[in-house]
């Protein structure tokens, strides 16, 4: 009996711990736009996106592709 409980046991530390690397990359994931939104809630008078037509789309588009970039290698880790 002893031994069934600590199979099952072992299981769930299993399933525990699947949860836990998902939850973390959710975060990770997650970091980005807050890092992002952070800079931009500073309200600095000299940041190069103020004054280029592209700069803002670009910064939306390279946060974009460092989302699919960590969500591919979060998927191929088997995190996600």
């Amino acid at each position: 009996m002893s031994d069934i409980l600590s199979a099952h046991l072992a299981q769930m530390n299993v399933r525990q711990n699947d949860n836990r690397l998902k939850i973390s990359a959710w975060a990770a994931m997650a970091a980005i736009p807050t890092m992002i939104a952070g800079i931009y809630g500073m309200n600095f008078d000299h940041m190069p996106e103020l004054r280029g037509l592209r700069s803002y789309p670009a910064v939306i588009v390279g946060m974009a592709a460092l989302e699919v970039l960590l969500y591919r290698l979060f998927k191929r880790r088997g995190w996600m």
